[in-house]
């Protein structure tokens, strides 16, 4: 690429996505029909943003939306032609929004958004079922790893039912009706075709991140007691196993 054809690139970029353009009067922004052009763009990265975050767009309404996503593409445009991935950093970007607002929950929302689209494009894998769980000796099982699926992802709410909000957008349910305010979270994963969603702890978030960060099962469920789950040995895990968070179980160095 010469220099003179980097710097068209980066001048066309760059009058493409700012408002106004950086060089108004530049030899880009003068041409009949850029301004249809930019307009063209824009809307296509922000009904993405929509697509890629439709709670978001609920809770926001699409006038205060588009305002806000117009606003994102602008600071982060997209860096690949494939706009079912854009919008990584838009929960991040809302804080100042959230702030500013009555909606302190929507960049946990936002998140979820992000985490369900993760999920969806997540490889495939095969799903760990309750019995092969059974079919090991507590001491085995005690040892063992389990694998989470290429699709697992969690989040926790210190202060904000953001899961409660989201799954409810989610179920096809009032979002707007009362709740008891306080925090949350939730499993997103997709064991067959579609995304799936439970409510979880600490404890159960806990257990999940000592099975991703490899260690045993015994050590997962120490982790989870720690974080406040109730039951031991650890009672959320038959609902994460059924809900598809692992994908297999790997035996430990005694089994």
């Amino acid at each position: 690429m010469t220099a003179t054809l980097a710097g068209f690139q980066a001048a066309f970029f760059a009058d493409l996505l700012q408002s106004p353009p950086v060089a108004a009067g530049s030899m880009l922004a003068a041409q009949p029909g850029f301004a249809v052009y930019r307009n063209t763009v824009m809307a296509g990265c922000i009904d993405a943003l929509a697509a890629n975050y439709p709670t978001v767009q609920q809770l926001l309404g699409a006038e205060g939306f588009r305002a806000a996503a117009g606003a994102f593409v602008r600071a982060a445009p997209p860096s690949s032609g494939v706009l079912a991935e854009y919008g990584a950093g838009f929960a991040d970007f809302l804080e100042d929004l959230a702030a500013s607002t009555d909606l302190p929950y929507l960049p946990g929302v936002a998140g979820l958004d992000r985490l369900w689209t993760e999920a969806h494009l997540a490889a495939d894998a095969p799903v760990l079922q309750a019995g092969d769980v059974a079919r090991l000796a507590p001491v085995q099982f005690a040892a063992a790893r389990l694998a989470l699926h290429p699709a697992a992802r969690w989040r926790c709410f210190d202060s904000v039912p953001a899961f409660t909000l989201w799954r409810r957008h989610r179920d096809g349910l009032a979002v707007g009706s009362p709740l008891a305010w306080g925090g949350d979270g939730g499993l997103l994963t997709r064991p067959t075709s579609a995304v799936g969603w439970i409510a979880i702890d600490r404890g159960a978030a806990a257990f999940l991140a000592a099975c991703a960060d490899g260690q045993s099962v015994a050590a997962a469920f120490e982790a989870a007691l720690a974080d406040g789950a109730e039951a031991a040995p650890f009672a959320g895990l038959p609902a994460l196993i059924h809900a598809g968070a692992f994908a297999r179980i790997e035996p430990g160095p005694s089994s």
